[in-house]
């Protein structure tokens, strides 16, 4: 039986109403309707919908309702799109067409116009980076009561990512920073025929300074930026949004495992980067000072205490989530472009660097005033 597909029209004052009748597929014959351009009278000044009879849908009603829009739209005609069933009216707001404007010069806002921008800009963030922490409580709590879902060898992967495989370029790098304390510490200590004091400026330097930051800044350009990558290019493939959609929670699914995977390693990285750094600095004491082997171990036992590594320990646990937080904080607020996703890897590791370098700072400055 041919089902009914029609167009009808009905006009109230200056109020088009177009019915749609049947069932408006590709596989029903050519549909009645009027030609879309003699709708319009010059007194119409309002377009409505009525779906009431409509039985079935697909693409054929969406060109028609395309063409008739755009009709509209340009005789300044207004649309009233509540008639139309939900699915139709977000499948039209794709097919809208965007109109680019320029940016605005924004010398004409003027100066204090633009450190109100720049204040709410600044303000936002930090409330963003404060709803992002209080989902990482919520999915810690998850965690210590079992109800945390996520892939164990996830965790496994990122344990070994974030600590035997970042080792070459840890100890790269921490060796070369001891290398270079020991020769300048050495100019200078020359002077006063202080050589053997070498292994106290390296050992306390690296121990309480050097290596959790060099470990952490490596980790931010090398581990989080990677984070930042993949959760932004997730975010831009709709795969988070999939993940919600199975009833897995993002943040226990994604972030918890990198997270603790970094928090764990980085004070293991940090401790390994001490321990290259003053094999750096004996290079120079033995080699380019002179310095008896033993006689540079011992000077180095006796200027190190525990104390001094406990706080390059307690430095790099919170490196160690200042880097999984900025990572991750950038990757999940991506946008969903190319573009976004790149932004999103520099910022991350931009507000990294900046966040340890700020927390170090406070963490010697508190230290020193408790005499640690």
């Amino acid at each position: 039986m041919k089902k009914d597909c029609s167009l009808k029209t009905s006009l109230n004052g200056s109020t088009l109403c177009l019915y749609f009748l049947g069932s408006w597929t590709i596989r029903e014959q050519k549909c009645q309707q009027a030609d879309i351009n003699n709708l319009f009278s010059p007194n119409i000044t309002h377009l409505t919908f009525n779906t009431a009879s409509l039985t079935k849908w697909d693409s054929r009603m969406l060109v028609t309702l395309a063409s008739v829009i755009e009709v509209a739209t340009a005789k300044s005609i207004s649309i009233d799109d509540e008639g139309l069933p939900t699915g139709i009216r977000n499948l039209l707001k794709l097919t809208e067409k965007k109109v680019l404007t320029p940016p605005q010069d924004s010398d004409d806002a003027g100066f204090f116009a633009a450190i109100g921008l720049q204040s709410t800009v600044f303000f936002k963030d930090m409330l963003q980076q404060l709803t992002f922490t209080g989902k990482i409580f919520q999915s810690y709590m998850r965690l210590y009561s079992g109800r945390a879902r996520f892939l164990k060898r996830d965790l496994s992967y990122f344990l070994l990512d974030c600590g035997p495989l970042a080792l070459p370029i840890v100890t790269l790098i921490a060796f070369l920073v001891g290398f270079t304390l020991a020769f300048i510490g050495a100019v200078q200590l020359q002077m006063f025929g202080a050589d053997i004091f070498v292994a106290n400026l390296v050992g306390l330097t690296m121990a309480r300074e050097m290596g959790p930051m060099m470990a952490a800044i490596i980790m931010a350009g090398r581990t989080g930026a990677a984070f930042a990558a993949q959760l932004g290019t997730m975010q831009a493939n709709e795969e988070i949004d999939a993940l919600q959609t199975m009833g897995l929670n993002p943040f226990d699914f994604l972030v918890l495992p990198r997270m603790t995977a970094l928090v764990i390693m980085m004070p293991m990285l940090a401790v390994w980067a001490d321990f290259v750094g003053i094999l750096g600095g004996f290079f120079i004491g033995v080699f380019s000072l002179d310095i008896s082997p033993i006689l540079y171990i011992e000077q180095t036992i006796k200027a190190i205490k525990l104390n001094h590594f406990m706080v390059g320990i307690i430095k790099s646990v919170f490196f160690g989530y200042i880097v999984a937080f900025c990572g991750c904080l950038k990757g999940m607020t991506c946008g969903r472009s190319a573009d976004a996703v790149g932004k999103a890897t520099t910022s991350a590791v931009v507000t990294s660097i900046v966040f340890i370098v700020i927390a170090d700072a406070m963490f010697t400055f508190f230290f020193n005033l408790i005499g640690v």
